[in-house]
């Protein structure tokens, strides 16, 4: 890419630490560098080849800063494939604002969210589908959300669907050969070929969509929320989940006024799961407050956990939450097993399926409500080598695809002309490779970027 600025930002988090990096990228990151680093070498990092590292000073004016080490990376071997400095710093707030102010006014422009990566993915480092696994990388909070995110920047989903991608390119180039040049005695495509061609893609797509959910489970997470009545021990489950005392626990009906929010790793299963206020009718303003927020949580939640009292009689409460949990994947939850049973287990499990037993105080049944959660998010055995999607973008993409091509497949069946066949196949390819970002938009590729943090 030519024309571009340079640009600079900090691209480590904000805050006191060990070492800070500035970085600059573009074609006079090397020269507004040299404005404000002296290296003890004397040498300019203009006059650098690259993969060097340089030992200076930072310098505003005569004065000096800091110690820096500079990096000097050469395009297109760099993370942008643009000329590349970055200035290891110490890691101070002050520090790094600093030495970012000084790129600035020496000729860098501030970079905007993700614009590092966006010039990568301008420049052919990576495509849009790997682009978006940086960030996901970047956000991951557990171990295999983290290794499936790195094996999509490896290029695990661009590869199949630039094979997908090409196996109908193959049909569709030579269904418009025939169309177009009746006269050159061009053979029609065998039926067979191309319905093989059509099932076997849209079977490989299917497959991707099937898994979106488990995906997402491990890398990004899903939304969990602990429901029911005052005092069945939510805060005590949440407790348990999370591993520390995160929720308030007291004999005391109510005492959970708001929702308390946590990310936690369960099994592999990521959840942002809510401790919610007890779902009851009350006169208090504030315990009301908790309780319609507690109704949104449930609302909006991929996943419920709703708890019941085992050693107390099923209420009014509980049997209004069971109707608002029916259409939801619901966990139901029997706590208190440490005490007498009393509860009429029948009518949740009439309603809501099979429930888990546990006791949220001693920690009981903790390891079959994981076996639970894993099976309902289908990560138990989640293959995190496997091509995944990693966001709604990505999904309606793919789903675009297998629509079209579920066009062809009929199509085919009611004997329509091969142009028209040709048409749906030429949509599905359009649909993969806006996922790669080969024919995305400007504004698609804008928004993807959006999302990013600055500095990366």
């Amino acid at each position: 890419m030519t024309g571009l600025s340079t640009i600079a930002a900090i691209s480590t988090p904000l805050g006191t630490g060990g070492v800070g990096i500035i970085r600059i990228s573009g074609k006079s990151a090397t020269e507004i560098a040299d404005k404000i680093f002296v290296s003890v070498s004397g040498k300019k990092l203009a006059d650098s080849k690259g993969y060097r590292a340089h030992f200076g000073k930072i310098f505003d004016r005569e004065n000096a800063v800091d110690e820096a080490v500079c990096l000097v990376f050469r395009a297109p071997h760099s993370y942008t494939g643009e000329d590349v400095v970055e200035i290891n710093c110490h890691g101070g707030v002050f520090l790094m604002k600093k030495i970012l102010r000084l790129a600035l006014q020496n000729g860098a422009q501030a970079a905007a969210p993700g614009e590092f990566t966006k010039r990568a993915f301008l420049n052919g480092k990576l495509d849009l589908s790997e682009a978006e696994s940086v960030m996901t990388l970047i956000s991951a909070q557990g171990e295999q959300g983290a290794n499936a995110a790195f094996n999509q920047l490896e290029g695990k989903l661009s590869k199949k669907i630039e094979r997908i991608t090409s196996s109908l390119l193959s049909v569709a180039a030579h269904i418009a050969a025939w169309v177009d040049y009746p006269d050159d005695e061009i053979e029609e495509l065998g039926e067979n070929e191309l319905r093989n061609t059509i099932v076997n893609a849209n079977l490989e797509i299917r497959n991707l969509l099937s898994s979106f959910d488990s995906g997402i489970a491990v890398t990004s997470g899903v939304e969990a929320a602990i429901v029911g009545k005052p005092n069945v021990g939510k805060s005590t489950l949440m407790n348990l989940l999370t591993g520390y005392d995160r929720s308030i626990v007291t004999e005391i009906e109510g005492t959970t006024r708001d929702v308390v929010e946590e990310t936690i790793d369960l099994d592999g299963c990521l959840l942002r799961i809510s401790d919610t206020a007890g779902m009851r009718e009350t006169g208090d303003l504030v315990e009301k407050l908790g309780v319609e927020r507690s109704r949104k949580k449930l609302e909006r939640a991929a996943i419920v956990f709703a708890v019941f009292d085992s050693s107390k009689m099923l209420s009014d409460e509980d049997v209004e939450l069971i109707d608002e949990c029916k259409n939801k994947n619901v966990i139901p939850i029997i706590n208190k097993t440490d005490l007498d049973q009393i509860l009429d287990v029948d009518y949740i499990i009439n309603h809501l399926g099979e429930p888990i037993y546990i006791s949220a105080k001693n920690g009981d049944g903790y390891n079959l409500l994981c076996e639970r959660v894993s099976n309902l998010l289908g990560t138990k055995n989640f293959d995190t080598t496997s091509a995944i999607l990693i966001n709604e973008r990505q999904r309606i993409c793919c789903q675009k695809a297998e629509n079209a091509l579920s066009d062809a497949e009929n199509a085919l069946n009611i004997g329509l002309t091969p142009d028209a066949i040709g048409v749906c196949i030429d949509d599905a390819i359009a649909a993969l490779l806006e996922l790669t970002g080969q024919k995305a938009s400007e504004a698609v590729v804008d928004e993807v970027f959006k999302q990013f943090c600055v500095g990366k």
